[in-house]
C-alpha cells in the first residue's frame, strides 16, 4: 500500500529516490486502499514510467493489482486476464518485446508466461520473463572456488536452473525439497557425470557447515540460525528475507545498472537507486537490444545463461554489487 505511493504522478521528488517508508505516507494509506478497491472493480493496465535507450522507447505498465492479491486463488483468473490484455495491446501497438515482471510471471499463475504464448500462437510481440538473466546475475556472484551451496526454492524455475548450472561446475548443490519426485526430475536433466553433485536434503540442519546459501524460498530468522558464522545469503525470493544474522552477509535481489546512455529516467525502481533495475527487467532490455525473435517463457534454458550474460555486458549493462552486512 505504501509503495504504491512511490509512483511519479503522486510525488515526483519522492519517486526520484529509492523507496523507503516515510511518515508522511501513513495518512495517505486510506487513499491507497481506496485506489486498490477501485482498480480491483474496474481498471486495466496503464503506463507508469518510461525512458529511452538506443533509439527505443521503454515503458513500464502497471497491472492494477497489489501483491497480496496474487496469493488469492480466486483472483488468479482476473490477474491473468489483465496481463493478457497488456500483451494483446502491446501486440497491436507494434511493441517488440513485453517483459513480465515480479509475480506476473509466477509459475503457478501462468506457467511463466506459457499460458499466453500457447493461447495466442501468432503474437508478433515477444513475451519474456527475464529469468535467464536473473539466474546469470545470481550465478556470477558466486565465487569460482565455491565447492558446495545450499539451495532453497530448489525446484522452482530459478532454483532448477541454478542447480543444473552449478552441478556442471562440479559444485555440490544441497537442494532443499520434500518432493523426491521433483528432485529426481531435475537430477535427470543433468548430464550423467554431474548428477552426483545434486543432493536432496529435507532439513535446514543439512546446511550447518555450508557458508553459501542461495535463498529462493522465504526463510525465518530461526531457519537462518542453521547457517554457520560468516555465511552469505544470496537470494531470489520476493519479498527478500529479513537480515537477522549480524555475523553473516546478505545479498539483495538480482539487479543490473542500465547503460550510461539511457535517457529520461526520472524515477527509481522500488528500493533501488536510479538507473538500476531488477535483473528480469534488464532481461527484457537485452532481449530487445539483441533483436531476438523467440519467446522467453516457461523453464529457463540453462544453455543460454552465459549467452544472455555476455549479451548484457556487451550492451553496457553492469551487475550491481549486492553485498550487505548487518551492524
Amino acid at each position: 500500500m505504501t509503495s504504491a505511493l512511490h509512483v511519479p504522478y503522486m510525488f515526483r521528488s519522492f519517486s526520484s529516490t529509492p523507496f523507503s517508508t516515510k511518515l508522511f505516507l501513513i495518512p495517505l494509506l486510506p487513499l491507497s486502499f481506496l485506489a486498490m478497491l477501485v482498480m480491483w472493480l474496474y481498471s486495466k493496465p496503464f503506463l507508469n514510467t518510461f525512458y529511452y535507450l538506443r533509439g527505443y522507447l521503454h515503458q513500464t505498465w502497471v497491472v492494477p493489482r497489489f501483491g497480496f492479491q496474487y496469493f488469492l486463488p480466486f483472483a488468479a483468473q482476473g490477474i491473468n486476464k489483465q496481463i493478457e490484455q497488456a500483451i494483446l495491446r502491446a501486440d497491436r501497438l507494434g511493441v517488440k518485446v513485453i517483459s513480465l515482471a515480479a509475480l506476473n510471471k509466477n509459475e503457478a499463475l501462468n506457467g511463466g508466461g506459457t499460458l499466453f504464448v500457447n493461447k495466442h500462437p501468432n503474437l508478433r510481440v515477444r513475451v519474456v520473463h527475464g529469468n535467464t538473466l536473473t539466474a546469470a546475475v545470481i550465478l556470477k556472484e558466486i565465487p569460482k572456488d565455491i565447492t558446495e551451496v545450499f539451495l532453497t526454492g530448489a525446484t522452482s524455475k530459478l532454483g532448477r536452473a541454478i542447480a543444473l548450472y552449478l552441478c556442471t561446475r562440479q559444485v555440490r548443490v544441497l537442494m532443499l525439497t520434500s518432493s523426491t519426485e521433483r528432485f529426481l526430475k531435475i537430477q535427470k536433466e543433468a548430464p550423467s557425470e554431474y548428477q552426483k553433485y545434486l543432493v536432496q536434503v529435507t532439513k535446514y540442519q543439512a546446511a550447518k557447515n555450508c557458508k553459501t546459501w542461495i535463498v529462493g524460498k522465504w526463510i525465518t530468522p530461526s531457519e537462518q540460525n542453521f547457517a554457520p558464522t560468516a555465511a552469505h545469503f544470496h537470494q531470489f525470493v520476493v519479498p527478500p528475507v529479513f537480515p537477522f544474522r549480524s555475523d553473516c552477509t546478505y545479498g539483495d535481489l538480482a539487479a543490473m545498472r542500465l547503460p550510461l546512455d539511457v535517457q529520461g529516467l526520472g524515477s527509481c525502481e522500488y528500493t533501488m537507486e536510479r538507473g538500476v533495475v531488477h535483473a528480469c527487467h534488464a532481461g527484457g532490455v537485452v532481449h530487445s537490444l539483441e533483436g531476438w525473435t523467440h519467446h522467453e517463457v516457461g523453464a529457463i534454458d540453462v544453455h543460454r545463461i552465459d549467452l544472455v550474460w555476455e549479451a548484457a555486458l556487451k550492451h553496457g549493462l553492469k551487475p550491481v554489487s549486492s553485498f550487505r552486512q548487518i551492524d
